[in-house]
């Protein structure tokens, strides 16, 4: 099979042996809320605490223990939606889920069904082929489950009930993805967005976010959608899109001989790199999903809502215009400067007082560089922005040349030294005297008379060459601009 990406017409398809097959995807992320206690008890959520050791009565489902709504997680989702354009429902129930696991302690979640508390809103994504626009069918708030550990022991599992109760918000796409990397670049924006807002941290790796992902076939051209497989809790956007290849390429292989597709849960095997079933799939009445009696219907101000959107930061894509329109960045620059709460922090800092043009430029050239060489990322960056905008500042009133420069930044990563310390010790300073670079560039060309000669004689490309001996003699350090100008007349 060959996987195939016709960016003319924005389609990814697949071709197996008879028939060419476009894949449909749909994610539910589940993203736990930026919240320091859980969503029905004042437990806490904190990361990597001992096993079992952040767990109320109510957590662990003793018999008497009512739930109280944490009004805080709410708060996050309206603002979670609100960044996501979508709707805010006034009124939204909570519901029993009801399914038996050993670490689910009441027997069913507490989640939300018919009537969640954010609907339909959008996600723009920046594809090198254009824009797309996915659609984001809900989001509604639900509570974790513990964990099931099986490695500790080869004959028992063991439980931890520190996530239990931790406030989720599902946030489920209609099924507009249709490849791989939409996917990715749907998972990074959606996290973007909740980093900006500050309503979840994104931290996949401890389990911050993760997705079950829905993948179908059909025929290129068909309308009809096939029968979903649900792959579920994939914690890495590298794994999510393992899995949809192998996911899509076995639905292919079956259909192609003349088999049917299961409906069903299926698990990604990251050593193998292969999907294998879990369990038959369910459909929302195999839940038997019924208004939890413990929890009145919820029911928001729009006065809430109102002052929540007042307050909401500037997000991904309305920053980006702004540093398109405001600093003369291309598409390109702007998107990998917004693609990070921390990376555009770390970019306005910087052009406070420098060349915005330039800071973009060494942004995301050199320093990216840097980071993605030692494994950083930008918050742990060894050049702060305060010393990077010195030195581009340094570079655009002609202290320093850009090569000199260079060599300043290569200095500043070992101990974030002030560039002006390293320029006035190691005497790097720019020579913009005229009177010394006439007499630079006039030794040059009485070195080099046969060159002048050539040059006169229409070979212009020659002029380079002799740039090029002025900056030797000088050591690098000589004005590029004056040294063009000294030569244009020198050589007349």
């Amino acid at each position: 099979m060959v996987e195939i990406m016709d960016q003319k017409k924005f389609n990814y398809y697949i071709q197996g042996e008879k028939n060419k097959w476009e894949v449909i995807i749909g994610l539910e992320v589940h993203a736990q809320v930026l919240s320091k206690s859980k969503l029905f008890s004042s437990s806490s959520t904190k990361f990597g605490a001992d096993p079992n050791t952040q767990v109320s009565l109510v957590d662990s489902a003793f018999p008497g223990m009512l739930p109280v709504i944490n009004q805080y997680c709410v708060e996050q989702s309206i603002k979670t939606g609100l960044g996501l354009k979508a709707k805010i429902n006034l009124h939204s129930v909570f519901d029993r889920k009801n399914y038996f696991y050993a670490d689910l302690p009441q027997g069913y979640q507490i989640s939300q069904y018919k009537n969640p508390i954010v609907g339909e809103g959008k996600i723009i994504l920046d594809m090198p082929y254009g824009s797309k626009t996915v659609g984001i069918e809900r989001l509604h708030l639900e509570q974790d489950a513990g964990k099931s550990i099986h490695d500790l022991d080869p004959e028992n599992t063991y439980v931890d009930l520190n996530r239990s109760g931790v406030a989720l918000m599902e946030i489920v796409s209609k099924p507009d993805l249709r490849s791989p990397d939409e996917v990715s670049a749907y998972v990074k924006k959606l996290r973007s967005i909740m980093r900006y807002l500050n309503t979840c941290d994104g931290n996949m790796q401890e389990g911050s976010l993760r997705a079950d992902v829905n993948v179908s076939v059909r025929k290129v051209g068909s309308k009809e959608f096939g029968t979903r497989c649900e792959i579920k809790n994939v914690n890495s956007i590298k794994f999510m899109q393992m899995a949809i290849q192998y996911e899509a390429k076995r639905q292919i292989d079956l259909l192609e001989d003349n088999k049917t597709i299961d409906q069903e849960t299926r698990l990604f095997d990251t050593k193998k790199n292969e999907t294998r079933s879990m369990r038959s799939k369910e459909d929302a009445h195999d839940y038997r999903y019924f208004p939890d009696p413990d929890l009145l219907p919820l029911k928001i101000e729009k006065k809430l809502v109102d002052t929540i959107k007042k307050n909401l930061p500037e997000l991904p894509d309305e920053k980006k215009e702004r540093f398109i329109k405001e600093h003369n960045l291309s598409l390109y620059e702007a998107t990998i400067l917004v693609s990070e709460k921390e990376i555009s922090h770390y970019y306005e800092e910087v052009v406070k007082n420098c060349d915005k043009k330039l800071a973009a430029n060494w942004i995301t050239g050199d320093l990216f560089a840097v980071l993605n060489k030692k494994n950083l990322s930008i918050s742990k960056s060894p050049i702060s922005a305060t010393n990077l905008s010195s030195m581009i500042k340094m570079i655009s009133t002609g202290k320093i040349s850009g090569k000199i420069a260079k060599e300043v930044f290569e200095k500043m990563q070992s101990n974030n030294v002030d560039p002006h310390e390293i320029v006035e010790k190691e005497g790097l300073l720019q020579q913009s005297d005229p009177k010394a670079l006439e007499k630079i560039v006039q030794e040059v060309i009485s070195k080099n008379l046969d060159k002048v000669s050539e040059y006169k004689s229409g070979k212009i490309k020659l002029f380079g060459f002799f740039v090029g001996q002025v900056m030797k003699v000088s050591g690098g350090k000589a004005n590029p601009q004056l040294v063009n100008n000294i030569l244009k007349e020198k050589l007349k």
